[in-house]
C-alpha cells in the first residue's frame, strides 16, 4: 500500500472539517439534521465494532448495492466515490449519482481508495476488504477510517434466527444511525419490510390450501414445495447458481418454493448442467446481466445454453418455459432486492406453484 503518511495526514483533515462542520449540515436530501460533533455513535459491524465522532462526510462505497443504499438514503452529497458498477444505474439514483466520484469502474485498489480521503467505507461484502483490493479492515481501522461490511455477508455474526432480509433492513438502519439519517432509514427498512410480507402472502395462501386439502384427505400433494434453480451466470459453458448460503434461499421461503440447490453451503457455486438436469427443478429463475456484457451474462444467452443442452432442454421447467427472469444483479442483496422478490412471487403465481 502506498503512501501510509500522506494518506493520515490528509484523513486528518479530513475529519478535523467533519468534525467541525458536521453540527451545521443536514444529512442531504435526507432532510433531517446532522448528529452534533461532539456526540459519539458505536456499532459493530461484522464482528468489528466501529466508532464515529460526527457524521461521515466523506464516504466511500466499493460497491454497486453499498452505493445504491447510500444514494436511496439521500446521502450523495456525503460520498467522496464508489466502485465496482456491475450494470446501469437504475433512472431514481442516476441524478444523484452523477454528484459521486468514480473511484473504480471495477474493483477499487488501496491505493484509489486512498485518494479519495475517505472517513467511512462501506462494502457488501467482506471480499472486498483484502490486502489487494481496498486494503483489510484492520488497516484502514489503524488509520482511523470505520469500515461497513452488510450484515447479510456475515450471518453468523449476528442474532440467530434472523433473515438475510432483515439483516438487510439492520444495514439501512445502522447506516442511517452513522449518518443522522435515521427516520429515512426507518421508512426505507419499514417499507420494504411491507413489500416482503406482500410476496409471502401467496405462500401463506397455498399453505392454507394445502391444510384444507389436507383434511380432505390430499394432503401428501398439496404440501409439496415446488423447487426452483436460480441461474445466475454462465461462465466458459459452466452454469453458476445460487446455493443455499445466498439471498434466493431465503426469497424462495417467503414465496413457497424451495432451492434446489440449498445443500451446497455457497453463495454462487459453479455446477454442472447435469447437476441441474438431475435436481430438475419445477421452474427456473434467470438473472439477467446483459448490462454487465460477460459472454453468457443475458437472459437471451442463458436459455440458448439451456435449449442447446441434450439434457436440460429435455426438462419440463426448459420445454414448457417455467422460467421467470429478473435482474440479476437484484439477487445479491441491495435495496432492490424487494423488486426481484416482487417478480419471483408474480411469477409463481403465474405458474400456479405447478409441477
Amino acid at each position: 500500500m502506498r503512501h501510509p503518511a500522506r494518506f493520515g495526514i490528509a484523513l486528518t483533515v479530513v475529519l478535523a472539517t467533519a468534525g467541525c462542520s458536521a453540527a451545521n449540515e443536514g444529512s442531504s436530501s435526507a432532510g433531517e439534521p446532522a448528529a452534533s460533533k461532539a456526540a459519539t455513535t458505536t456499532l459493530t459491524s461484522c464482528g468489528l465494532q466501529q466508532s464515529f465522532d460526527g457524521p461521515p462526510q466523506r464516504a466511500v462505497a466499493l460497491d454497486q448495492a453499498s452505493t445504491e443504499i447510500l444514494l436511496e438514503l439521500g446521502l450523495q452529497d456525503r460520498m467522496a466515490g464508489t466502485a465496482n458498477l456491475k450494470t446501469k444505474i437504475p433512472p431514481q439514483y442516476q441524478d444523484s449519482y452523477a454528484k459521486v466520484p468514480v473511484l473504480a469502474p471495477k474493483i477499487a485498489t488501496s491505493e484509489q481508495l486512498r485518494a479519495a480521503t475517505p472517513d467511512f467505507v462501506v462494502a457488501g461484502s467482506t471480499d472486498l476488504f483484502t490486502k489487494d483490493r481496498a486494503g483489510t479492515r484492520e488497516e484502514l481501522g489503524a488509520l482511523k477510517v470505520p469500515t461497513f461490511v452488510s450484515a447479510v455477508d456475515c450471518p453468523t455474526q449476528n442474532e440467530p434466527g434472523r433473515t438475510a432480509f432483515d439483516l438487510l433492513f439492520a444495514d439501512y438502519e445502522n447506516l442511517g444511525k452513522v449518518f443522522g439519517a435515521e427516520e429515512r432509514a426507518g421508512k426505507l427498512a419499514a417499507e420494504q419490510r411491507a413489500a416482503v410480507a406482500k410476496a409471502g402472502e401467496n405462500a401463506g395462501e397455498k399453505a392454507a390450501e394445502g391444510a384444507g386439502e389436507k383434511a380432505g384427505g390430499n394432503g401428501a400433494q398439496a404440501k409439496d414445495q415446488p423447487t426452483v434453480v436460480y441461474l445466475y451466470s454462465v461462465f466458459n459453458g459452466m452454469p453458476y447458481v445460487a446455493g443455499g448460503s445466498g439471498l434466493p434461499s431465503e426469497m424462495s421461503r417467503i414465496v413457497g418454493a424451495k432451492n434446489a440447490f440449498d445443500d451446497v453451503n455457497e453463495d454462487w457455486p459453479e455446477v454442472s448442467w447435469e447437476e441441474v438436469a438431475k435436481r430438475d427443478p419445477d421452474f427456473i429463475v434467470i438473472g439477467d446481466l446483459s448490462e454487465r456484457g460477460r459472454p453468457g451474462d443475458s437472459a437471451a444467452e442463458k436459455r440458448a445454453a439451456m435449449a442447446g443442452h441434450p439434457v436440460v432442454s429435455q426438462l419440463a421447467a426448459v420445454r414448457d418455459s417455467r422460467i421467470i427472469e429478473v435482474p440479476g444483479i437484484e439477487l445479491d442483496p441491495s435495496v432492490r432486492s424487494v423488486h426481484a422478490l416482487g417478480l419471483l412471487a408474480a411469477g409463481m403465481k403465474d405458474l400456479g406453484h405447478a409441477r
